[in-house]
């Protein structure tokens, strides 16, 4: 491919598309939250960093005292929930989004792009067959792959078939009567 920068002729090796990461395999779905999570994140983790340095600060400039323990305890715990809990609940919750899902055909195997602690990309990769579905809807969880949880949006695949296969909808529906006549008797 051949194309034209300031009057300069540029030429591009890549061969792959744009939708193809050689490492991963084909880009079958991109979270549209992806930008949202982190700046929630980095957003919580920076004012509780800032929370952490300016507090002594505060109470050393101030003069901020309680002679009462009790109330002294109720106001750092107060302080305290915000500059650690939030953070920390903010990344129980947003772990499992899937900012990026590839599949490789040869291998049948996906690979997700989550975001971990320090707000870096973590690739978790897993098998089709190491994807279960949980028997209850649960909140902030779409699939479990092995046993980490991963939440995707069904509506932002651009080919159902990608998700059909990645649920495993798309195998053969198997029911054996006599087990089920088995599972009965045993009740």
């Amino acid at each position: 491919q051949v194309t034209s920068f300031q009057g300069v002729a540029v030429r591009s090796l890549c061969t792959a598309s744009p939708h193809e990461h050689p490492e991963h395999g084909r880009l079958v779905y991109k979270g549209n939250l992806a930008k949202a999570v982190l700046g929630v994140r980095f957003f919580s983790y920076s004012t509780s960093i800032f929370n952490l340095f300016m507090m002594p600060y505060i109470m050393l400039k101030t003069g901020i005292g309680f002679e009462s323990l009790f109330i002294q305890a109720a106001f750092y715990g107060l302080i305290g929930f915000f500059t650690f809990v939030t953070p920390v609940t903010l990344h129980v919750l947003t772990k499992g989004y899937v900012i990026r899902l590839y599949y490789k055909d040869e291998m049948d195997t996906y690979t997700a792009i989550t975001y971990n602690a320090i707000l870096a990309e973590k690739a978790t990769v897993f098998h089709q067959k190491d994807v279960k579905i949980p028997d209850i809807t649960k909140m902030f969880t779409t699939f479990y792959a092995k046993t980490k949880s991963m939440l995707v949006n069904p509506t932002l695949f651009p080919n159902p078939q990608d998700y059909n296969h990645l649920m495993g909808y798309d195998k053969s529906f198997y029911f054996n009567l006599e087990e089920e006549k088995e599972a009965d008797e045993r009740k």
